[in-house]
């Protein structure tokens, strides 16, 4: 199907269009804003996780394409799926994929607000071969390292959390040890532009949910250059 891709975020070019509509209650303009951000869920507790639209989203952004949302409350929803067509695949080659996946023994302070998304964080880098220590409070981290600077040698940090935003921490380790390996954990709706990750210091930053063999390099390669 043809269709006007002119506002969208993607690159000119021929588009394939998957359009799924329902006659639902539809959804207001205050949770529509937040529908792709990871974790973010309408249901009761325990009843969803609030990553398949963010996966979703992550998917398709991957492959060069975009996702559209059209809602009116009481009149249902349509989702637009935008994808790029491919002209000819008789010249394409297959990349080579390795599923070595970098390890390491370092120590690593996650910090985030959120025990679940901590936990996650922590299961994937032991199961990696990192020792790990866990904070749910930016303070509390704050205090932890200045208490030991030398005991851990990087910090993974939530951006969004409550008294100190991950940026904040940034600074104020940065200010205990300048050469601290720091990586920011963001949702969709929290981006950090390379140039502000530099401006603060940043070694390096992976979007939510994160993606264990994304986790693995990024911290390898971080600790490896620092």
């Amino acid at each position: 199907r043809k269709d006007d891709i002119s506002n969208l975020p993607v690159k000119s070019g021929r588009y394939g269009l998957l359009s799924i509509s329902d006659n639902g209650i539809g959804i207001s303009d205050q949770i529509k804003c937040k529908i792709f951000e990871p974790y973010f869920t309408t249901k009761e507790k325990g009843k969803g996780t609030g990553l398949g639209l963010s996966v979703v989203y992550g998917i398709i952004k991957s492959m060069g394409g975009d996702i559209q949302v059209y809602s009116e409350v009481g009149a249902g929803t349509t989702f637009n799926v935008y994808l790029p067509v491919m002209e000819n695949t008789s010249n394409v080659k297959l990349e080579e994929t390795t599923n070595e996946i970098p390890t390491g023994t370092e120590h690593i302070l996650v910090v985030d607000d959120e025990y679940p998304i901590a936990r996650v964080l922590q299961l994937l880098l032991e199961r990696l071969g990192y020792t790990t220590t866990v904070r749910t409070s930016s303070i509390e981290a704050l205090e932890a390292f200045k208490n030991n600077p030398d005991k851990f040698q990087m910090i993974i940090s939530d951006m969004s959390m409550p008294n100190m935003r991950g940026d904040q921490l940034t600074l104020k380790i940065r200010q205990i040890r300048p050469n601290t390996p720091i990586i920011i954990c963001t949702g969709f709706s929290e981006k950090i532009s390379k140039r502000k990750a530099k401006k603060i210091g940043l070694n390096g930053f992976i979007m939510k949910p994160v993606v264990k063999s994304d986790l693995a390099r990024l911290v390898r390669k971080t600790l490896d250059a620092t």
